[in-house]
């Protein structure tokens, strides 16, 4: 498993570019995306501030967003940094593997929120702990498969190593009993997985 001491080697570019994967964000999630601690992210969203690339909007939950400006200086330093890595080929033939599995990951997070009961779907309540079981040996089963993906991607542009630890962590709680972690949370396993794929996206500036 990549380590989570990961740390970037360009912290702007991995704050500016979480805003752009994840959209519309907290502190909190700038922070899970990136790996920086609180005052370190906070710094880097207030010098994007005063460059024009990122707004804060104000509030009981304040977030910040991308700019016009910021998203076309993303994509630029995102491309630069694929470039100057040689890393085009390699992400993407990772990201032709991911497709693959991006499918049965859909599925997996239909059947974790719904189930057939008595021949009609309903919402699941997690009140079935061998359901709910069977469907994260399933997550665990998928999870192992994207291990060597991520490896790749993680060898081409060492950034993408962070989602190896987020994916882990998103398992381990859910198998611990904290079912918000599959899909229903900003750190769940679907939401990193989500982040993910538009990271993919946009790192070779292709369109879903």
């Amino acid at each position: 498993m990549t380590s989570p001491e990961i740390r970037p080697t360009d912290p702007g570019l991995w704050v500016l570019h979480a805003l752009r994967c994840a959209g519309a964000s907290s502190l909190g999630r700038v922070r899970a995306f990136t790996g920086l601690d609180g005052p370190d992210a906070e710094s880097e969203l207030i010098d994007l501030g005063a460059a024009g690339l990122v707004t804060r909007t104000p509030g009981a939950m304040p977030f910040w967003a991308l700019t016009d400006a910021g998203r076309a200086a993303d994509a630029e330093r995102v491309t630069a940094e694929l470039d100057a890595a040689d890393a085009r080929r390699a992400v993407h033939a990772a990201f032709a593997r991911f497709l693959v599995l991006n499918p049965e990951l859909l599925d997996l997070c239909t059947a974790w929120q719904l189930r057939r009961v008595d021949g009609v779907m309903t919402a699941n309540d997690h009140g079935d702990p061998a359901y709910d079981s069977r469907v994260l040996r399933r997550f665990a089963d998928l999870d192992r498969r994207a291990v060597p993906v991520l490896a790749q991607l993680a060898a081409a542009l060492p950034r993408f190593g962070r989602y190896r630890h987020r994916l882990a962590e998103a398992l381990a709680r859910a198998a611990a009993g904290e079912p918000a972690y599959v899909t229903d949370s900003t750190v769940s396993y679907h939401t990193v997985w989500a982040e993910l794929h538009e990271d993919l996206l946009a790192t070779l500036g292709l369109r879903r």
